[in-house]
């Protein structure tokens, strides 16, 4: 991996979600990989319920709270900015609302600190599902599918709140609008040829709080969103070709010619873990 400061930022973008964010927190692991530094950022998208003061009291080291709510991809996009500023080696983005596990942040940060990739996505759908409801468990479903289907190549979750980056994955991920970021960030860092890898973890529906997804809307949002960024170019790992979308210009004109692209997502199985 390129080298950064021996940081993992952790960060946790948040909306409303006071009554969830602060048992998240504690359930961190710190450190998050061992000799590494752990910084604890947590992003209040315009929050009213004192998400914020809960993420302070909680533990984080650095809470940055928006002034009113500017949407999921916007925050997203500002958290990827930030931890790359701060110097951070690696990343971790996992949801503050209690559904997936904090002490699955070293396993998917395992395959980057090992350089067997750029990109990491905690898979319910290779782990353990309890609570999730059929229309929802439905939807993920027909939106991975759709994003395999693109990308010519297997994932199994492409919408899963717990994912991982490489130093370089931070700084050259782009996020093409600000309702949401799961398939987008997807699209842009497969077709730039970074490495995926896919960790198993448990997943827990939420107890508490509400989701911000509703199928219609949410459809309407994203689907045109991905259709923006498959138009847009993508610059190319050094040493890789990107696997879709239009070529980038050259030096006299000449562009890239698609490429074979990476190859299917590394299965990493925590040791002594069922999934």
């Amino acid at each position: 991996m390129t080298p950064g400061r021996r940081l993992v930022v952790v960060f946790l973008p948040a909306y409303n979600e006071a009554a969830a964010i602060g048992q998240v927190i504690r359930r961190i692991p710190r450190p998050a990989w061992p000799g590494w530094e752990t910084l604890v950022l947590v992003l209040d998208d315009g929050s009213t319920d004192g998400t914020a003061q809960v993420a302070r009291a909680a533990g984080a080291d650095l809470v940055v709270r928006h002034p009113r709510n500017r949407g999921l991809g916007y925050t997203v996009r500002q958290a990827l900015r930030l931890a790359y500023r701060l110097g951070a080696g690696a990343a971790v983005m996992i949801d503050a609302d209690g559904e997936y596990p904090p002490e699955a942040i070293p396993d998917v940060l395992a395959p980057i600190m090992a350089g067997r990739a750029d990109y990491v996505l905690g898979s319910r759908f290779r782990g353990r599902i309890r609570g999730m409801r059929w229309y929802r468990r439905l939807g993920n479903y027909a939106f991975t599918l759709l994003q395999a289907l693109i990308l010519r190549r297997w994932i199994s979750d492409g919408q899963t709140g717990l994912r991982a980056f490489s130093r370089p994955a931070l700084r050259r991920c782009r996020i093409v609008h600000d309702y949401n970021y799961a398939q987008v960030m997807n699209l842009n860092l497969l077709r730039q040829g970074f490495r995926l890898a896919e960790v198993p973890i448990h997943y827990q529906f939420r107890s508490t709080g509400q989701s911000f997804v509703r199928f219609r809307d949410y459809a309407r949002r994203v689907l045109p969103a991905m259709v923006r960024e498959l138009r847009l170019p993508v610059e190319p790992v050094p040493g890789r070709l990107p696997r879709l979308g239009p070529p980038v210009s050259r030096a006299r004109g000449q562009g890239v010619a698609p490429g074979q692209g990476p190859a299917a997502p590394e299965l990493v199985r925590p040791a002594g873990r069922t999934g």
